[in-house]
């Protein structure tokens, strides 16, 4: 059987992306955009049956770009969130969605444990007036989160293990899911937002998910973890909280634009903590989203199933070109 022309769309050198890809030996024939731009992209599909998305977000698989790849057999996404794909395009043309679930649960929930307790406990504020020359052990006004209520909105393998990090340390965990649990922990929306301490973000983004949270909503006084998508929340709305006192702080690895640009409010309120979108980014996660992926590749050139299919189609890859499915 001939290689399996692999378009790979990451932001990587090309002779690191054949790196990571040598274990699937001559099964492919790897490929990369002559630039990372749309157009590049657009003339690189038509000869694609396998891509490796972009995590970035920069290069995605809309209506027009799945359109443009009629050979297209698999995409497999390395990362978690696949916003920015077309999965109604990509289901309509048969080719099957995967991403790589559970591989930073560890690393994205270690950091809202972080940052919540970097809120709670006033670390930035701290640190930024010791170094000031300042000493002000009354005013920082730190608290502990054990015995507190916190609420996590998303309940997949990284809203679980926020749960089980927050219990350990001893707070109530409630959290909301799209699909209703038999689980007393389990709340509506509406009611884990006004009766949480700390409310942790970590659901993924999509039509029904866009401005998900309103921080008017929030308890008074609460503390914001968002480690999800910057869409998730009305950024308008949380910023109007923080500046009002409604929220007390918020913890972001990510947002709306990124990175936020001048004069973007977040970057000038002192009761919010900012992060580069490294929640997820551990030498340990990466380590698990490459066997991931490299895995879940040689799945589909060889015929087997495929692992984090997302949009609903069986979890077999059928090569278009001979019209014979690779079992």
């Amino acid at each position: 059987m001939s290689p399996w022309t692999l378009l790979a769309l990451p932001p990587l050198p090309e002779a690191f992306v054949r790196d990571l890809l040598a274990p699937l030996g001559d099964r492919v024939d790897v490929r990369v955009p002559a630039a990372r731009d749309r157009d590049a992209l657009l003339a690189a599909l038509p000869d694609a049956e396998i891509v490796l998305g972009d995590w970035t977000g920069t290069l995605v698989l809309d209506g027009a770009a799945v359109a443009a790849a009629p050979r297209l057999a698999f995409v497999q996404q390395p990362s978690v969130g696949v916003d920015g794909h077309d999965l109604g395009a990509l289901t309509a043309a048969g080719v099957p969605l995967a991403n790589t679930p559970g591989v930073s649960a560890v690393a994205v929930s270690e950091w809202c444990l972080a940052a919540a307790l970097a809120l709670a406990r006033r670390l930035v504020a701290g640190d930024a007036a010791v170094r000031a020359g300042e000493w002000p052990q009354q005013s920082l006004r730190p608290y502990e989160l054990r015995g507190r209520t916190v609420g996590v909105v998303g309940y997949g393998p990284i809203g679980v293990a926020c749960a089980e990090l927050f219990r350990a340390l001893g707070c109530e965990v409630r959290f909301w899911t799209r699909t209703p649990r038999e689980d007393p922990a389990y709340q509506d929306l509406g009611a884990l937002l006004a009766g949480s301490d700390v409310v942790v973000v970590v659901i993924a983004l999509s039509e029904e998910t866009t401005r998900l949270i309103d921080p008017a909503l929030m308890k008074p006084g609460a503390l914001l973890v968002n480690a999800a998508r910057g869409e998730v929340v009305d950024q308008a709305a949380l910023v109007r909280a923080l500046r009002s006192g409604h929220l007390a702080g918020a913890a972001l690895d990510v947002f709306e634009t990124e990175p936020p640009p001048p004069g973007d409010p977040l970057r000038e309120l002192p009761n919010v903590l900012l992060s580069p979108h490294v929640a997820g980014v551990t030498p340990e996660a990466s380590g698990r989203l490459l066997t991931a992926v490299v895995d879940n590749l040689l799945a589909a050139v060889e015929g087997r199933e495929l692992a984090g299919v997302v949009n609903g189609l069986p979890p077999m890859v059928r090569r278009k070109s001979t019209g014979m499915t690779t079992r």
